[in-house]
């Protein structure tokens, strides 16, 4: 791991592992998930990293092959009377951390390297990144003027220096990925930005440097803000969705402990950040409070939707079948994702344009409108539509077959449907089956299925379908030595590797049947169901 803090030894590090990664094996493009294997992501911190840090360093590592992080004090956005002089700075430590993580280096520049002053953002005469006002000026940013201007900024110049695939940040700071969010799409910024799920101690109160200032008690009682968010979570399940109520439900909670001055506590639009009377899809519960000298902050998304169920696991395991009887079962939507890249194929096809013409296919992707509904044929379990069309049989044909494999291998496809299934997900109500569905498409699923079997019965089925196809007869130790260097290469290759979501259930399936196996996810399903 190398430690950079100059911006020179930065650019000269990214051209030179560019240059590297251009004549190794990387460069293959990743042919499960589209993603290129020589993708750069970013973790912009401040450092004093803690588990919250790791887990947003720990996704990166997962898809990307060179991670890098950045820690820097950011003087712009802390106002004069704020921490900034004292906020801890534990940059050994932080090495020690991202060693043990697996970053490849990590950008500790000084202010003056980064060309800013020790000053805030009102007192600096650097040029700014001045979001939306309606964004900004609500929530902390009533009490911290300057504040994400001061963020938007350093992360905008972190962005063009590094000029990552993809970079992290956390939930627990809402207000800040949304502006982050807004700030690229508005700039055009070929970045995208993951937004990774709260990281909490075991009392609930959610990670943050800010937390070594609390002492033991002051943490115990700082958990309340934690408690007052499930209690409203809880309301809003049992049908509350009035922000009054919502909001009362945590007042109540945080009120119990006397020590505790809240700042405020908001129901906005997540994305947005607009003011919200009700929710009516999503709506993101805000608390900011202090103990003593110390601010905290916390949220949670509420969500009215129905649940996802994600279905990750090894090649062979069976997740097309049971996914769809599943959705089946439930009378939800199987997101056959294979069907959207078939779709898409048939179009081109359609529009006679070359299958090697990536940048018109690209247009064509993300020009176009998919839809699936749900189809009372199990072996065609959805219909697919795009722009209006029906293709449901025609996307079968021998000729969209054979070259599907070359449009789903292309990155701009991928990335325009994994975004509409990602739309689709904000509704809710589907069933999906992959390798990356509950890390990276569906991180918010209600259910995760990690399903899998073990070798021997894996090749045993394939072998099983072999000979229902008519297939000659194939060697059954042929196909466990396989499938094992399937499972190998796919769990240990530097992007995206087949690993369950931390949350996801296992479900073991050797000696069960297909039948066997959908009961036990939906009876999972249906309890998940009785706690929410």
């Amino acid at each position: 791991m190398r430690l950079l803090t100059t911006v020179a030894a930065l650019r000269c590090y990214l051209t030179k592992r560019c240059s590297e990664n251009a004549v190794t094996e990387d460069l293959r493009l990743d042919e499960m998930t589209g993603w290129y294997q020589t993708a750069v992501g970013l973790v912009p911190t401040m450092g004093n990293l803690h588990q919250g840090h790791l887990s947003l360093i720990q996704r990166a590592r997962q898809e990307n092959s060179t991670v890098i992080v950045s820690i820097f004090v950011n003087p712009l956005q802390f106002a004069p009377n704020e921490d900034y002089q004292r906020y801890p700075r534990t940059l050994e430590q932080d090495q020690q951390l991202c060693e043990e993580a697996g970053v490849d280096a990590i950008f500790a520049p000084s202010p003056e390297e980064m060309a800013v002053p020790h000053k805030s953002i009102q007192e600096s005469k650097v040029t700014q990144i001045i979001p939306p006002s309606a964004m900004m000026t609500g929530l902390c940013g009533r009490s911290r003027l300057g504040h994400f201007q001061g963020v938007a900024t350093i992360v905008a110049k972190l962005l063009n220096l590094v000029q990552p695939d993809r970079a992290y940040f956390g939930q627990k700071d809402g207000q800040q990925l949304a502006i982050i969010k807004r700030l690229v799409a508005d700039l055009n910024l070929p970045v995208e930005i993951v937004g990774c799920p709260t990281v909490r101690e075991a009392s609930g109160l959610a990670f943050s440097s800010r937390n070594q200032y609390l002492t033991a008690t002051a943490k115990e009682q700082a958990a309340a803000l934690y408690r007052g968010l499930q209690r409203a979570e809880t309301a809003f399940r049992a049908g509350d969705r009035n922000s009054n109520k919502l909001i009362a439900v945590v007042q109540q909670e945080v009120a119990m402990v006397n020590t505790i001055l809240v700042e405020y506590i908001e129901l906005v639009e997540p994305t947005t950040l607009m003011s919200l009377e009700k929710v009516e899809e999503e709506g993101m519960l805000a608390i900011a409070a202090r103990l003593g000298a110390t601010r905290l902050i916390d949220n949670t998304i509420l969500r009215d939707r129905q649940p996802i169920i994600a279905i990750d696991g090894p090649a062979g395991a069976g997740k097309s079948t049971v996914a769809r009887q599943v959705a089946a079962n439930l009378g939800l939507v199987y997101l056959d994702t294979g069907a959207m890249y078939r779709a898409v194929t048939w179009l081109v096809l359609e529009k006679g344009i070359a299958i090697d013409d990536e940048c018109a296919i690209a247009e064509l992707t993300n020009q176009s409108k998919i839809e699936l509904t749900p189809n009372q044929d199990l072996q065609s379990s959805v219909r697919v539509w795009i722009n209006g069309t029906d293709v449901t049989q025609v996307i079968r044909t021998t000729e969209v077959t054979s070259l599907v494999s070359a449009i789903a291998a292309q990155s701009a496809v991928r990335q325009a449907l994994v975004k509409q299934q990602q739309s689709w997900g904000q509704k809710g109500g589907l069933v999906a089956e992959g390798r990356d569905i509950g890390t990276h498409v569906f991180p918010d699923a209600e259910v995760k299925i990690f399903l899998t079997a073990s070798v021997g019965e894996r090749a045993r089925r394939r072998q099983q379908d072999f000979n229902k196809q008519g297939q000659s007869e194939i060697n059954l130790e042929q196909l466990e030595r396989d499938i094992a260097e399937r499972d190998w290469k796919d769990s240990t290759r530097k992007v995206s590797p087949l690993q369950k979501a931390a949350d996801a259930i296992e479900v073991q399936t050797d000696g069960l049947d297909v039948s066997e196996v959908t009961a036990q996810i939906v009876n999972y399903y249906q309890q998940r169901l009785s706690q929410w």
